[in-house]
């Protein structure tokens, strides 16, 4: 590639250890399999007061994907799991890869029509899901699909506790027409042998988030996943055995590779909560002392926000990083000065098997002087990142483009989409749409993205700045900027905001705030304030749906 980002300037940041060529295995379960060898009895899963050995849950996935494969489930069939971060979810991932198959990991807040796009989309055979689920609406998307084997899952088991903040539901009637999966992985059955996957299947056919229109499925490679968690493990290393809290969702390739891929490498010990809840996370802290969490910036401000938190919750941490959206650096500030912990920034895509850069340990982001954006990290010594024009070639240093990824981590297309593949991939680089620069020394900045920007009488407003403004107001917990219709302006800024717990402001306070630390163009000319703003289970804001009418 001629370019003056294929000299690579970050690695001159990067340490010894952080360039040193790695080997990945090939998939997960290998993987897996390693830490069972050198630790069957360790700690794999911890779930409230519940806990299962490597060995167990080796044992209890290897029966999983005998019934699997009893049930004529194949090499390279689909399999979706939809459940919430528990111990079902790794059992039902680990039996399904062991039996052959390729993953769908489903989103539990996906609504029937959601549900019925990815399991005709993906030609699902078989569907993992909670009890609750399968008898609300999923036995009639089932039905509906190419699915022809149903597991469900009670949440309540696997511990005792029944946290009611959490856990607050009944157990469901066994259902007729499907198959319990812990009485499943309970009988003993042996994995089948003979069904051994390698770096280049397909692991997970993971569909995007659908912020911005109808979800594609990006096909994860095996490798690419280890490729990133053994990046993970070694450039942001924490002891051997040490507990990995599950902050971001399993099913987001962020929770998928930098929470459990990661964990497995390292034997670890993934520790689970069912589902974001501030002050069961907490808790969860206090009783499982992690070493390691990665979450969205939303997730920081609520943990931050939350009257109980303390600097002992975040005592364990060695290393606390987001994903999933850029952080504020007011955040930042906000949250080491009160509970101690530096957040370490990072950036990736589904479509680059979760990150392709990150802030290393003994590095603090630096923040860009002239916009005030905190850096998301340094790429990868594996990975190039290009800024570039709309003709596809290089843009200087400093200067903004969209961001394009290639490297080992970066999928090979869309799901049966040649056409969108072509035009994401060209020659296998991924155009990400996301708008940023690079400066001199290799510090990567996302700015916004490509769709997002807003022309307010002919100049270009990126909500991200407004909302980094917005951040550093005592009275703001979260902001979303979007450009609405003007009849003068053509579009003119308008931002959404929730408050601190037991903070108080008028929109107008905020409006005139803006005012004096933006341009006339860019402060937001209307604020309004709602309890909550909308999010993914990822934790990403919804800009979309705040600039709906609707």
């Amino acid at each position: 590639m001629s370019s003056i980002y294929a000299a690579k300037p970050w690695l001159s940041q990067l340490s010894d250890g952080q360039r040193a060529p790695i080997d990945p295995p090939a998939t997960v379960l290998h993987s897996f399999r390693a830490a069972v060898g050198r630790a069957p009895g360790h700690t794999a899963l911890a779930y409230f007061d519940g806990r299962l050995s490597y060995r167990e849950t080796d044992d209890l996935s290897d029966s999983v994907a005998g019934h699997l494969a009893a049930r004529g489930i194949s090499r390279g069939d689909r399999v979706a799991i939809m459940l919430q971060n528990t111990p079902h979810f790794v059992i039902g991932l680990l039996g399904a890869w062991k039996a052959g198959a390729t993953v769908v990991p489903l989103n539990p807040m996906y609504k029937s029509g959601e549900v019925a796009h990815v399991l005709a989309d993906a030609e699902v055979s078989a569907l993992i899901c909670s009890d609750r689920a399968w008898e609300g609406y999923l036995r009639d998307c089932a039905a509906a699909s190419p699915v022809r084997v149903a597991l469900t899952a009670c949440e309540l088991d696997l511990q005792t506790r029944n946290d009611e903040r959490v856990l607050g539901f009944e157990r469901t009637a066994p259902a007729d027409d499907a198959d319990d999966l812990l009485a499943v992985a309970r009988q003993g059955l042996p994995a089948p042998a003979d069904r051994q996957l390698t770096a280049t299947d397909v692991a997970l056919i993971s569909y995007t988030s659908g912020t911005s229109g109808t979800p594609k499925g990006a096909m994860n490679l095996h490798g690419g996943i280890t490729y990133n968690a053994e990046r993970q493990r070694t450039g942001h290393p924490v002891p051997e055995g040490a507990s990995y809290f599950v902050l971001a969702p399993l099913f987001h390739i962020t929770g998928m590779v930098c929470q459990l891929a990661a964990c497995i490498a390292n034997a670890g010990t993934l520790a689970l909560a069912y589902r974001f809840e501030a002050g069961v996370v907490l808790d969860a802290f206090l009783e499982h002392r992690p070493a390691y969490t990665v979450g969205p910036s939303t997730a920081f401000m609520a943990l931050g926000a939350h009257p109980s938190a303390t600097p002992e919750h975040f005592e364990s941490f060695q290393v606390i990083s987001s994903g999933g959206a850029p952080v504020p650096p007011a955040l930042v500030e906000k949250f080491r000065a009160g509970f101690g912990p530096y957040i370490r920034n990072g950036y990736g895509l589904t479509e680059c098997t979760a990150p392709c850069a990150s802030v290393p340990p003994e590095k603090e982001a630096p923040v860009d002087p002239a916009s005030g954006t905190l850096s998301v990290g340094l790429p990868g010594p594996d990975t190039v990142v290009r800024i570039i024009d709309d003709k596809g070639e290089d843009v200087p240093f400093g200067e903004q483009g969209e961001i394009a990824v290639s490297g080992p981590q970066v999928v090979p297309g869309y799901w049966r989409l040649p056409e969108a593949t072509a035009e994401a991939f060209p020659d296998g680089e991924l155009r990400t749409g996301d708008i940023g620069f690079m400066d001199a020394d290799g510090w990567l900045y996302v700015v916004d993205r490509k769709k997002d920007m807003i022309n307010a009488s002919g100049f270009k407003v990126w909500p991200r700045e407004v909302e980094d403004v917005l951040y550093t107001h005592p009275a703001v917990r979260e902001a979303a900027v979007v450009g609405v219709p003007d009849a003068y302006r053509g579009e003119s800024v308008k931002a959404f905001v929730s408050l601190r717990p037991g903070a108080a402001a008028e929109p107008e306070d905020i409006s005139a705030y803006c005012a004096e630390r933006l341009a006339a163009y860019k402060y937001p000319r209307e604020v309004e304030i709602l309890p909550e703003l909308p999010k993914t289970t990822s934790g990403k804001i919804l800009r979309r749906e705040l600039r709906s009418p609707a």
